[in-house]
């Protein structure tokens, strides 16, 4: 063991010269300063100017324009007003019976209509499937030619509802836009 120690003492002692050689102790002893004659360093530093603060941007003001009170629909002759809604929905007027809930709305388009009364009241889990009512296309309310209805049935009295519409085949504008293809109501309560 003592002999590996020694051995290990002299392996190292060459490398340990040589690395005080690089500091000039050399031979001589007397220490020699290394100068640097290839020019520019490797690392180059750049005085840098703060980055400016950012400043809003202020737009021109203009005024948003209101959506109109009725909508209007593909039919001329129809005298229907129909109630404000958001712009991108198509309006929608609920009357409550007795367990059922009347739907009215503009016709759109010639498409036909998938309808809901969806139930808000809380359920954990999964939510349950809202059951879709179809009504075909050109199926008029009584008396106007501008307005579709249907009655849905088998509802809880009292419970809170939000009718959907769904009128997929509305088509697009020459400019490529959806024609109106939704539509909600607020919360309805059947009697």
């Amino acid at each position: 063991m003592r002999k590996i120690k020694i051995t290990l003492a002299l392996t190292t002692l060459p490398l340990m010269l040589g690395g005080c050689a690089a500091f000039g102790f050399g031979d001589s002893g007397s220490a020699t300063a290394v100068e640097d004659k290839s020019g520019d360093s490797w690392m180059r530093m750049d005085q840098g100017a703060a980055t400016p603060s950012p400043t809003p941007s202020r737009g021109k003001a203009s005024a948003t324009p209101e959506p109109s009170v009725s909508t209007p629909t593909p039919d001329p002759s129809c005298t229907k007003a129909w109630p404000r809604t958001d712009p991108v929905f198509i309006p929608v007027e609920v009357t409550p019976g007795a367990g059922s809930l009347k739907v009215e709305w503009p016709t759109q388009y010639d498409s036909d209509y998938r309808v809901a009364a969806v139930s808000q009241e809380l359920v954990s889990g999964p939510q349950p499937e809202p059951a879709w009512k179809t009504v075909a296309a050109g199926t008029a309310a009584a008396g106007t030619s501008c307005a579709v209805s249907t009655t849905i049935t088998g509802l809880t009295p009292g419970a809170a509802y939000i009718v959907w519409l769904d009128a997929p085949n509305t088509g697009y504008d020459w400019d490529g836009t959806r024609h109106l293809y939704s539509g909600r109501s607020g919360v309805v309560y059947p009697k």
